[in-house]
């Protein structure tokens, strides 16, 4: 992994100082909501997947932080909207936005995010990067509804899970990974090789991000562990210990989430549950398949040092702890 930490270490400074400086332009009501969230930390993955495909297409200009930040503040925004509907605690370990800033504040410095995301990828001046960052947007607000409507009726159904984290987390990842490419070349299968590498790694990455909910403790991830379960949500690690569990018990479950009336009690209880009968393991091999498509996808890439830190991000992925 030396490679990977090497280069984020050089890249990172640039990327985060950027997106300071463009969110501090903001009008005053939103402003600090917007560096609340962009400075609470983050791994940033999206805008370096972007230089990343650039750099490994053979992407010589220094102009890509524009476009490697939009994604960044598209992913920060849907941060931002989904902890309000969450009616989230905790986002990195910090307090929610809307809790410290306010419900308006909150949603509008969102759309201020999203807002000047469109922009910056409009000041390349070209078509394909500013329609590859409205499907982006597009896919991502259809995860989350889809989400939504999930979480109110909820259901052991593995597709329907999947879609959601398609749509909410691997699209706006394959979006980084495309925009990428679509910077330094106007090749239709570069493109779709990257943005099947970022599906993939996208895939992956909201597998693991599921199982840590229920496996890594609130001060690695900054979030409550079981927080998915508390809020609803149905994911891989409880679908997996609900297909190994009777009829009954799981419509009893569902009905529960449902209807949101789950006690402490029966929370710690289902989290101990799936981490004892090894689902949180099982979401994590899952993962480990979608981690070698990922890394399959670049195969007609050139051999350049981009790529192997490309594969050694998708290694990444499944080792993480937070």
């Amino acid at each position: 992994m030396t490679e990977l930490l090497q280069y984020f270490e050089r890249e990172l400074p640039g990327v985060n100082a950027f997106l300071v400086d463009e969110a501090a332009r903001l009008n005053g009501l939103v402003r600090e909501v917007a560096l609340h969230i962009l400075k609470s930390g983050g791994k940033r993955i999206r805008p370096m997947l972007t230089i990343l495909m650039a750099r490994a297409q053979g992407y010589a200009k220094d102009d890509f932080l524009p476009m490697a930040c939009a994604l960044e503040l598209l992913h920060s925004a849907t941060l931002l909207h989904d902890d309000y509907l969450d009616d989230a605690d905790m986002r990195r370990g910090s307090k929610a936005s809307h809790l410290v800033f306010g419900r308006t504040e909150t949603i509008l410095a969102g759309d201020a995010l999203l807002a000047l995301a469109n922009e910056m990828g409009a000041r390349y001046g070209k078509a394909r990067l500013s329609a590859l960052l409205a499907k982006g947007t597009m896919e991502t607000a259809v995860g989350e509804i889809e989400e939504i409507q999930f979480s109110k009726n909820p259901a052991l159904d593995r597709d329907v899970y999947m879609d959601i984290i398609i749509g909410k987390t691997a699209r706006l990842i394959e979006t980084a990974c495309r925009c990428g490419v679509a910077m330094a070349t106007d090749s239709t299968e570069a493109e779709d090789a990257a943005g099947e590498y970022g599906l993939n790694l996208g895939i992956a990455f909201q597998l693991v991000d599921d199982a840590l909910d229920y496996a890594s403790p609130t001060t690695e991830t900054g979030k409550p562990e079981g927080g998915d379960l508390k809020e609803g949500k149905v994911t891989l690690p409880l679908i997996l210990l609900m297909e190994d569990a009777d009829e009954a018990a799981n419509e009893e479950l569902l009905d529960a989430l449902r209807e949101k009336r789950l006690t402490p009690d029966q929370c710690v209880s289902i989290v101990e549950q799936v981490v004892d009968g090894g689902y949180a393991d099982r979401t994590r091999q899952e993962a480990a398949a979608y981690v070698e498509r990922a890394k399959q996808a670049l195969a007609g890439f050139p051999d350049c040092r981009e790529v192997t830190v490309l594969k050694q991000a998708a290694d990444y992925v499944l080792t993480r702890t937070k």
